[in-house]
């Protein structure tokens, strides 16, 4: 029996091992198909990060052309990541004319390298006015091409005719050089003469709901807003916790199996699949690679989540918190650095208490997020995360760092002494079965609450919205812990003693950043307290958050590093505010339809239907109790009043105008002014569905919703 096992195990390794990347112009492929001169070229400018030789672009294009056409391919794409927050492509056939009517395949050089897509309905934040359309996208030569629907995509930046970044991607690639020249600095100071580059690595969890795409269909607030507006708790949620790493069913697992298909193609290393909390909620995760490829591996995981869900007759959701009172979704950007010769710079190691070189990493991040919180939280803020932190499982918008007990006592040695004597060992846990061996335990513990986690070798940053590209999180973590580097290369490089100077600052950072540092439990109310008392900001909207991206302090760091300019970023503050008031109004609108069309209607039903009853009882002459009857009349009259006056007033909210000019001002009114209203119209509108006979209700209630895919 174990024997067939093991040859089935191996049959399907095989398989995949078959097909796995077959999708991707990978290094393989450009290996065995490019000349050797060519391909070395190419190969420098990826590993170097330098740019390309346009003398090989011809034959790379051509070869690029003839792998995808034996694909299937009639089109090619600049795939690139505008501020809209999600893809964009405009496809091109390959095919040339000719005078004697036929046609013949082409892909130039040129083509390969610059593309031109209209940049005027694109947002630009006031960058671009609407009839300066121009706009090009630059071959990222450092995310491999893949073929996807007949079609060979060629990951680009996308910029403006007069140079302003236009996309999410360009900041992300800059931050990457910028990290890596600051942390070669500090590497070569300790021995490591022959690290050329060092890669921040990222592997992102991605979150997501399953639901049938018939119940979906009935809920146009889920149409329309990616949410559910309206829906009254059910009487089972998560709280047995059954759903989390249970078995996973039979119509789930089938979607699972075909997205890991799909993702292997495409060379995206899906490694992990489970249940999560929330009932109707699941989780993948991939294999750490370079930020730049994760990034683009992750809005392909986004958009083949939702193209497979379809096809098993599903809806994936992917927005932050799709259904009150349960557990939103996430993204997990666990993220990292490497040397180009294979070195964690991360890792702790056996002696982390002597571990320098680790150490003073570990520093430059703490004062990295400690300087540069409110940029930070800014790059987690989106429309959905306002109704996801802080609730259910996901961490505060407090910004704070879980190191655990035996790191968080080496920095408290160094503090004290300025250097690390001893180090707490992690033991084992023994006797959990007579027939198991004692298990090593990690250094640290798990500290789910915390918004910001070093996990063993890497930091898990846990704000990170589910439906958002994660190169705004890691352009904005890679530039702030490059500035840090930056301060403490320039001191080592004059040090006449590198370790005492590097213990030095190791010690100077830990007293004065400390305070960002928190291993307790970050829902607590102590904590709020207490994080208020350390002057740690919390951030708690993207209203909030958003305008600390154009402060001094954040505008002089990223324009020091030519990550944006200040013009680029204001633009960014532009385009987040207008979306987000667009977001609110959209939702604003949908709920009003949905009452005025849909909850009102039904409730008078309900009340028509009370009413008949308690006249028919009546008209019998009978002395018969009607008193529940006309308890529940009240009660359903009373709320429509209630609901009737929530319309009217969220509808002279919404269409009178109320903006000011000023987008700061306009999106704080529909923070406390819109989103206020709609709250008190959700909340009578559950306490209506609650009474309300249920074959009258007219939408799918969150217990048919979310117990519905078998």
């Amino acid at each position: 029996m174990s024997n067939n096992l093991e040859i089935e195990n191996n049959e399907k390794t095989r398989v995949v091992s078959e097909y796995y990347g077959e999708n991707v112009f990978n290094d393989n492929i450009m290996r065995q198909r490019l000349p050797k001169s060519i391909y070395k070229s190419l190969k420098k400018s990826i590993d170097e990060a330098k740019p390309i030789d346009p003398g090989i672009a011809d034959v790379v294009a051509a070869t690029m052309k003839d792998w995808a056409i034996e694909k299937g391919a009639t089109h090619y794409t600049h795939w690139f990541q505008p501020m809209t927050g999600i893809t964009a492509e405009k496809h091109d056939s390959f095919i040339s004319p000719q005078a004697d009517g036929r046609i013949i395949m082409e892909f130039s050089g040129k083509e390969l390298i610059k593309g031109e897509p209209d940049a005027s309905s694109f947002p630009s934040g006031g960058l671009r006015a609407t009839f300066e359309a121009r706009g090009y996208t630059s071959w990222d030569c450092t995310s491999p091409a893949f073929y996807r629907d007949g079609t060979l995509y060629i990951p680009t930046a996308f910029y403006s005719y007069t140079g302003e970044v236009l996309d999410k991607k360009t900041p992300l690639l800059r931050s990457m050089d910028v990290l890596s020249n600051q942390a070669v600095r500090i590497v070569k100071l300790f021995g490591g003469n022959n690290v050329k580059r060092v890669i921040t690595t990222v592997g992102a969890e991605q979150e997501y709901f399953l639901i049938s795409q018939e119940m979906y269909k009935r809920r146009k607030d889920l149409v329309y807003t990616g949410r559910t507006l309206f829906g009254a708790i059910p009487p089972k949620g998560q709280e047995m916790e059954d759903h989390y790493f249970g078995t996973i069913k039979e119509s789930v697992a089938a979607f699972m199996s075909e997205l890991d298909e799909e993702l292997w193609k495409l060379g995206v290393s899906s490694k992990t699949k489970h249940n999560e909390v929330a009932p109707s909620q699941h989780e993948m995760a991939p294999i750490f690679t370079s930020s730049n490829i994760a990034t683009d591996h992750n809005q392909l995981v986004m958009d083949t989540l939702k193209k497979v869900a379809i096809r098993h007759k599903l809806i994936c959701l992917l927005h932050e918190k799709p259904f009150a009172g349960v557990n939103g979704s996430g993204k997990h950007n666990n993220w990292s650095m490497g040397t180009d010769t294979g070195e964690n710079l991360l890792e702790p190691g056996d002696t982390p208490n002597v571990n320098l070189r680790f150490l003073v990493f570990l520093a430059a991040v703490i004062k990295a997020v400690d300087v540069y919180q409110d940029i930070l939280r800014a790059s987690a803020a989106n429309p959905g995360n306002d109704h996801r932190l802080g609730a259910n499982e996901a961490p505060p918008a407090i910004i704070s760092i879980f190191l655990g007990d035996q790191l968080s006592d080496i920095l408290d040695q160094i503090e004290k002494t300025g250097i690390a004597k001893s180090i707490k060992e992690s033991g084992e846990i023994k006797n959990l079965l007579s027939t198991l061996p004692s298990l090593p335990k990690d250094s640290t513990d798990r500290n789910r609450t915390s918004p910001f986690a070093f996990t063993g070798n890497k930091f898990e940053f846990r704000m990170v919205p589910s439906s958002s590209s994660i190169a705004g999180p890691n352009f904005v973590l890679n530039t702030a812990v490059a500035e840090v580097l930056r301060e403490i290369a320039d001191k080592l490089e004059k040090s006449k003693d590198v370790e005492a100077d590097s213990y030095n600052i190791v010690r100077d950072i830990v007293k004065n950043h400390k305070r960002i540092i928190f291993n307790g439990n970050n829902y607590s109310d102590e904590w709020v307290k207490e994080a208020k008392s350390r002057g740690i900001l919390n951030l708690k909207s993207l209203v909030e958050a958003i305008p600390t991206i154009i402060e001094k302090k954040n505008v002089e760091l990223m324009v020091k590093h030519r990550i944006l300019n200040e013009v680029e970023l204001k633009s960014r503050f532009e385009i987040i505010m207008e979306s987000y008031i667009k977001t609110v109004r959209i939702e604003a609108l949908t709920m009003l339809k949905m009452t005025k069309r849909q909850f009102i209607p039904a409730g008078m039903k309900y009340i028509q239907v009370l009413s008949d009853g308690i006249n028919s009882v009546k008209n019998t002459g009978l002395s018969v109790d009607t008193s529940v009857q006309a308890d529940l009349l009240k009660k359903s009259s009373d709320l429509l009043v209630l609901i009737n006056k929530n319309v009217v007033n969220l509808e002279k909210l919404v269409y009178e105008d109320h903006s000011t000019g000023d987008i700061l001002s306009h999106g704080k009114y529909y923070k406390e002014k819109v989103m206020a209203e709609m709250s008190e119209l959700r909340k009578n509108v559950d306490s209506l569905e609650v009474i309300v006979d249920h074959d009258l209700w007219p939408v799918p209630t969150y217990g048919q919703i979310l117990y519905n895919v078998e």
